[in-house]
């Protein structure tokens, strides 16, 4: 083996076994969570000591449109990419024998460049650090497969399952719903194990062809990795089967949305346990802060949980979204809501999140929400118990109102990094403004010859 090969974890190198590798994918997640970067010849990459990209990726919208340069309009300096080994992993569904590294963003001066959604979360993770804590996160993953829908003028539909029916809705946790595409989840898992990802389980959500997919508890930064790494297996899995996978918070009318649950605790360095917890298993001050501070700073969080306009469609009553700010015990009507658990696993689920929400950033906006409240001693409101789906204005209805409350929170600013901040008002205003220029079909059936 090459030096660079020594370093690949062990799935990494028992996809490769005694085979050549062809190609290796230098990866990295834009603003979007979309991978940007550049293949090349695997021969190259073991000679080469420095990979560039111009920082400008951060400014691409997920149009392919570029936001404006809140810092230079007039130079886009090149990036230096710094391969994460541990990152290392297949790319399964390939023709040839490729590798997928994902790769830091720093600047020419060797600092980590701080709009990179990687590099913000690892900010988060240094604060909690610098207080002996470490942040523990399980995400879930909610998805749509659904037939090939080649003319975006045409709604999305459920795909065709193996009995030559449609698959349904209002069969969550159904095994046989899940058989109906059985042959999409067993890519699946070939190619998580290929790649080394571990899924906690798998199981039919309550939409037609919706999925949820659980990962196992761990560190944030891995974590987020994994749901970067699973959105694109997951998407390959479906069109090796004719349907498409979708991650959009909202893609069919009528069924519910897809979420991206967000389970956090937070562990003592020093002793390992969990601060949620006290000795004698009684819930903490930590964790009434954590959740208080959740509760003050979460509406300015909604512009990184729900960033696009789709987005907001989820957030309607009684479709297991939520639609509030509340925190209570095993209930679902809530915002937050506290898992039945044994002390040591006593943790909290941000329920807010969209599934089409950038993974390193859903997470670091949950840490840092729950960051200010440990460090501000925030209380929470007293616990919400009953249905919860009510009136509320504590979460934004539209993406512009969410900029603006995420603009307004100079703490949660502060936290996330000012830098990054003006690069995601820029490039999501821009998308915004894009938006607002698409006549939609409701517009021209009831204004068009009614006004």
């Amino acid at each position: 083996m090459s030096d660079w090969t020594s370093k690949l974890p062990e799935a990494a190198r028992a996809f490769i076994a005694d085979r050549r590798i062809d190609e290796v994918e230098c990866v990295i997640g834009d603003i979007a969570g979309v991978a940007r970067g550049k293949a090349m010849p695997a021969a190259k990459f073991a000679k080469q000591t420095s990979y560039f990209l111009p920082n400008s990726i951060f400014l691409q919208t997920i149009t392919g449109d570029w936001a404006d340069n809140p810092f230079d309009a007039f130079t886009e300096p090149d990036m230096i990419l710094e391969p994460d080994w541990s990152t290392a992993t297949a790319a399964p569904w390939t023709a040839d024998v490729t590798l997928q590294v994902i790769h830091d963003a720093k600047d020419q001066q060797g600092n980590l460049v701080t709009f990179s959604p990687r590099n913000v979360l690892k900010r988060i993770l240094a604060l909690y650090a610098a207080q002996g804590w470490q942040p523990v996160v399980a995400p879930e993953m909610e998805f749509f497969l659904t037939a090939r829908n080649l003319d975006p003028n045409q709604p999305v539909i459920p795909p065709m399952g193996r009995s030559g029916r449609r698959a349904a809705g209002k069969q969550a946790y159904s095994l046989s719903a899940v058989d109906e595409y059985g042959k999409v989840i067993d890519d699946i898992y070939d190619f998580a194990e290929a790649q080394g990802l571990e899924i906690d389980g798998i199981l039919q959500e309550g939409g037609a062809g919706q999925i949820e997919l659980n990962l196992a508890h761990g560190d944030p930064v891995r974590l987020a990795d994994d749901v970067f790494f699973f959105k694109r297996l997951i998407r390959e899995a479906a069109l090796r089967h004719d349907c498409f996978a979708t991650f959009m918070a909202k893609p069919i009318a009528g069924e519910p949305g897809s979420a991206m649950h967000i389970h956090t605790s937070v562990v003592d360095t020093k002793t390992g346990k969990n601060i949620f917890a006290g000795p004698d298993g009684a819930e903490t001050e930590a964790f009434q802060h954590f959740i208080g501070g959740l509760q003050k700073h979460l509406g300015a969080g909604v512009a990184l949980f729900a960033p696009y306009v789709n987005s907001y469609r989820r957030y309607v009553p009684d479709f297991a979204a939520p639609i509030n700010l509340e925190w209570g015990r095993d209930n679902r009507t809530t915002g937050l809501r506290v898992p039945i658990s044994s002390p040591a696993a006593r943790r909290i689920e941000n329920r807010l999140p969209g599934m089409d929400c950038n993974p390193y950033l859903g997470i670091a906006a949950t840490l840092a929400c729950g960051y200010l409240g440990l460090m501000n001693k925030v209380a929470p409101r007293p616990e919400f118990k009953g249905n919860a789906y009510i009136d509320s204005d504590e979460i934004p209805t539209t993406l512009g109102d969410a900029l603006d409350l995420l603009e307004e929170d100079a703490a949660l600013t502060e936290v996330m990094g000012a830098d990054f901040c003006k690069v995601y008002d820029s490039v999501k205003r821009n998308e915004y403004k894009e938006f607002l220029q698409v006549i939609s079909p409701w517009e021209r059936e009831h204004l068009l010859l009614n006004v």
